[in-house]
């Protein structure tokens, strides 16, 4: 039978006690808010370049989105951009404020991220169908991804409710502490993806000269930079617009389904890679630094971050952390069992 010593202080072995709780992951639910809210941000700031509040706006932006629209679409969108033009000042002013509000309550304070929200939830469709004409997928010429199909508006809304703060402490990424959760968020990457392909597969897109077409449209917009490197890709595009699309509608569909399988590290860095390059090649960078009619950096930044918010990066708390309970009963297992600490008699 072993005495119990007094006056010699407890000595806990430092290889189980030592250990830090871990800290916050490098990926968080709050960083993605961040980003998002510097989305909103540069978006309001580009709303009031000067063309915006000129004429120009309704016929080159408003009034295109209405063309090839159903009546009961396209319609209403032409009463709103006929009421949007009789005072550009004032409801241009007050789109670029909606969303540099958003911005900047997603920015600044946490308390602010709820609030700044609810108020993109209700802006976002609102520019979708009225700005955007459901992003061309209600036309009767449907849209391109390379171009940025199903349109940027969107995927904030989107991204917005994937992070939405709840209560959950600890998830296997940054969306599985939002609303939806981790499934929700892979099911919306899934559904877009999946709707990638169809597009893909659209006459429209799959013709011989359609991703020539496309590529080159966008280098006659860009500086002079940025259509050399696009030019260099139109000429190898010519003629093969058939094996593009349906190659793309492959990978497209390979990035959904493989999210949900081991692959999904892999799959989501193919799927940034890929909305980079339809950004590059396609969306002319969003063109909001010269294209006058930009306001917004485009659909590919937004795919990107969609994909950041998926990456399996565990969440948790860096205090009162499971980690943390589980070292404290190692050490009084610890303190129950080891010699040197007075062990059972």
């Amino acid at each position: 039978m072993r005495r119990q010593l007094t006056g010699v202080p407890r000595r806990v072995p430092t290889g189980l006690l030592s250990r830090r709780p871990p800290g916050r992951p490098w990926l968080s639910t709050r960083g993605v808010q961040i980003a998002l809210g510097a989305a909103w941000l540069m978006d309001g700031v580009f709303q009031l370049k000067g063309f915006m509040f000129t004429h120009g706006v309704v016929t080159q932006v408003f009034l295109p989105a209405a063309h090839g629209q159903p009546s009961f679409i396209g319609a209403p969108m032409r009463t709103v951009d006929d009421f949007y033009g009789r005072d550009l000042t004032l409801w241009n002013s007050l789109a670029a404020e909606i969303q540099i509000v958003i911005g900047l309550g997603l920015i600044c304070s946490e308390r602010l991220v709820k609030p700044a929200l609810a108020v993109s939830f209700a802006w976002a469709p609102l520019v979708w169908w009225f700005g955007e004409g459901f992003g061309g997928l209600t036309s009767n010429t449907l849209p391109s991804p390379l171009m940025g199909a199903p349109g940027a508006v969107i995927l904030y809304a989107i991204i917005g409710l994937l992070v939405w703060p709840t209560e959950r402490l600890r998830g296997k990424s940054p969306v599985a502490l939002g609303r939806v959760g981790d499934r929700g968020g892979l099911c919306f990457w899934s559904g877009l993806w999946v709707a990638s392909a169809a597009l893909w597969l659209a006459n429209v897109n799959r013709a011989g000269e359609a991703t020539h077409r496309m590529i080159s449209a966008m280098a006659a917009a860009s500086p002079h930079w940025l259509a050399g490197i696009q030019d260099s890709l139109a000429r190898q595009t010519i003629g093969h617009g058939t094996t593009i699309a349906v190659g793309l509608a492959a990978v497209s569909l390979a990035i959904a389904i493989a999210a949900w399988t081991p692959l999904r590290w892999p799959a989501l860095a193919l799927g940034i890679a890929l909305a980079l390059a339809y950004w590059l090649y396609g969306q002319d960078l969003g063109g909001p630094f010269w294209a006058k009619t930009a306001t917004d950096f485009n659909a590919g930044p937004l795919f990107v971050l969609l994909a950041i918010a998926l990456l399996p990066v565990a969440q948790g708390t860096p205090a009162g952390s499971d980690g943390g309970d589980r070292m404290r009963q190692d050490g009084s297992r610890v303190a129950g069992l080891h010699p040197s600490l007075g062990g059972r008699t």
